[in-house]
């Protein structure tokens, strides 16, 4: 399954795949000419947005009394995806005169503002939806056929999936999302994940104003939950990205941004490097080493800062030199002037921990944040 395209990520060649919009465009075809012809096809070619031609299988058909019903199994290639597998299908059935598309099992409902499609409607987007229309009137109008057509697109299992995905985040329920600009997956997308913020931005923002709490990931929320008091129901994982969760809070018009991280990624702020993973940058120790000899750290100790492993092996160095609110007093500092710099007009501020030491710095302004943040939680 598949096809030949491959990506070059992290030194690795990976295989591409194709995406759940594809597959539905791909079933509905199938059902479509299957609707007409008495069967379906072993395989159906598609078109996709970015120019690619997919030739996929086709792994069942029913025909019934006026509809007929066709499954592609998504393949995600070496992504690291829930819906890989999924086998996702297509009911089409003859009537009206414009193509319909709409969500059955295992797809998801919109139950939150802010999402490309309005509330109550399925999570199937634009760009798949575009594909399932114009591959379905093409195959009808290929066979001689001007009748609009009722397409009903449907993921067993689709439910369970969607736990392990973010639309309960999302107020996505009871299903995947049938998504894809491209009709392509790319593993390790990091345009894909900065695109996941944004539309989880974008449903928080049409809840409402008010502050927003981003944190790299569930360890962040779990430690603004316990040790902070936050519900983290104004919460987005930003993962790697904090410089484009910043633009895009901004773009929003976001009333502000509390970060919450860990020492070993929120100290890299302080050297300006807001694309966290430790492939883009990873100056931990060279940023605590410097502001170390800010403090007053002779070269031995900066040498061993130097040679720690993790953050917290570091603060423990620190900790026992008595230098650790000082060095992360001036790495807070560092780190806030970083953020403000690149969030622009928009209110943001920071609070850095670890799980042993709890809070080991914050900016002037994070405690009203908070303060604000929990009153918008309160107010829903």
């Amino acid at each position: 399954m598949g096809f030949d395209r491959y990506v070059l990520s992290g030194g690795k060649r990976l295989r591409c795949g194709f995406t759940t919009g594809s597959c539905a465009a791909a079933a509905a075809k199938a059902a479509a000419i299957a609707l007409l012809a008495g069967e379906a096809p072993a395989r159906v070619e598609i078109g996709t947005p970015e120019g690619v031609r997919l030739d996929l299988p086709v792994e069942s058909c029913v025909l019934g009394q006026g509809f007929a019903r066709c499954a592609v199994r998504k393949d995600a290639g070496d992504d690291i995806d829930a819906t890989d597998g999924a086998l996702v299908c297509a009911e089409v059935r003859l009537g009206g005169e414009e193509i319909v598309v709409d969500g059955g099992e295992g797809v998801g409902r919109v139950t939150r503002a802010g999402l490309e499609q309005p509330v109550g409607a399925a999570a199937i987007n634009r760009v798949p939806r575009l594909m399932i229309a114009h591959e379905v009137r093409g195959a009808l109008e290929e066979r001689g056929c001007r009748a609009g057509a009722a397409v009903v697109i449907s993921v067993p299992g689709g439910a369970e999936i969607a736990a392990r995905t973010y639309n309960p985040r999302l107020g996505i329920e009871g299903g995947i999302s049938i998504l894809g600009t491209t009709g392509i997956v790319e593993p390790m997308s990091e345009a894909a994940l900065v695109d996941t913020i944004r539309t989880e931005l974008k449903v928080l923002r049409a809840a409402g104003n008010g502050p927003v709490l981003v944190t790299p990931g569930s360890y962040g929320e779990n430690f603004s939950r316990d040790a902070l008091g936050l519900r983290a129901s104004r919460a987005v994982l930003c993962s790697n990205f904090v410089g484009e969760t910043l633009d895009c809070a901004a773009a929003l018009g976001f009333e502000g941004v509390l970060l919450v991280g860990h020492l070993g990624k929120f100290v890299k702020l302080a050297g300006g490097i807001f694309q966290t993973h430790s492939r883009v940058a990873d100056a931990r120790m060279e940023i605590l080493a410097a502001h170390a000899a800010l403090a007053g750290a002779d070269s031995a100790l900066t040498g061993e800062l130097l040679g720690c492993a993790t953050t917290d092996a570091a603060a423990d160095l620190l900790d026992a030199a008595g230098l650790l609110s000082p060095v992360m007093r001036s790495v807070t500092e560092r780190a806030e002037k970083q953020v403000k710099r690149r969030a622009g007009e928009l209110s943001a501020e920071l609070v850095i921990y670890t799980n042993a030491r709890g809070i080991l710095g914050q900016s002037g302004g994070a405690a009203e944040m908070l303060k604000r943040l929990r009153e918008t939680e309160a107010a829903k």
